[in-house]
């Protein structure tokens, strides 16, 4: 619309400057520098326009769990890596991270100093997920299963710790990770990169696994299937300043209350 409307007054100062009974009609103005004034402001405000368009903030989208690599692999082109998980085994991260951190043996590149926190659910707990699908389709505890996941994330931690160990006897790049647990049930999938990138998304509660061997079926968050909520410091708005902070503040209040596993 504005576009329409300084052109029809181009158009009309140039006519006028031209054709006299309408310069008459319009009472003797300088129409020429008028037309002229007002095709300036027309190539203003298109040039305007455009370098907004050019420098308006991403908008936050969604992201795959599948897409988490590529979040892993940018983390780790700063000097100072700091990479938070909240969820359930992190399964889908842990493959993430012991690739990248195999790098750093070969070729830190930037980075300096590496910090990983994951903070896991207690599997020794009483939990309705995971848990046996009960006859009338009712969660049932199942402590076998529960100690199978709690096996999986002890071997997640020891093979990184020991990765992280070798990396930092190098001297290249210190590298420390830790895991510690949480009471309660796996809901949320938290991603946090270094302090301005935050991944949130929700587990699907009610996915079910079939088990071969005892043939049963477990209530089992699919990780690797949930979409995340992209927030990012690099948006430059106040939401998304304010919903980073937001979950940086979450997290690190749940891992001072989170205890350290047994194992």
């Amino acid at each position: 619309m504005t576009r329409v409307l300084l052109l029809g007054i181009f158009a009309t100062g140039l006519i006028a400057q031209f054709v006299k009974p309408v310069g008459d009609a319009l009472q003797g103005k300088a129409f020429l520098g008028g037309a002229l004034l007002s095709l300036v402001a027309y190539l203003l405000y298109d040039a305007v326009k455009d370098l907004a368009v050019s420098v308006r903030p991403p908008a936050r989208s969604m992201v795959n769990s599948r897409d988490l690599g590529g979040f892993v692999s940018e983390a780790f082109q700063a000097r100072r890596v700091e990479i938070c998980f909240l969820g359930y085994t992190g399964e889908t991260l842990y493959n993430e991270l012991y690739h990248r951190l195999e790098r750093l043996l070969d070729d830190p590149g930037a980075t300096k100093q590496v910090s990983i926190r994951l903070l896991i659910p207690d599997f020794g707990r009483e939990m309705a997920v995971p848990s046996l699908v009960g006859p009338d389709g009712s969660p049932v505890d199942y402590p076998e299963f529960r100690q199978r996941l709690a096996a999986k994330c002890q071997d997640y931690d020891q093979v990184l710790a020991g990765l992280a160990n070798r990396i930092s006897t190098q001297g290249r790049v210190r590298v420390a990770c830790e895991y510690r647990l949480y009471g309660g049930e796996p809901t949320d999938k938290i991603c946090i990169f270094n302090q301005e990138l935050v991944l949130h998304g929700l587990y699907n509660v009610e996915a079910r696994m079939r088990l071969q061997n005892p043939d049963r079926e477990v209530f089992d968050p699919k990780g690797y299937d949930t979409d995340l909520h992209v927030w990012s410091r690099k948006e430059a708005t106040a939401a998304a300043e304010t919903a980073v902070a937001t979950w940086i503040r979450h997290f690190d209040g749940r891992w001072r209350k989170a205890t350290l596993p047994s194992w």
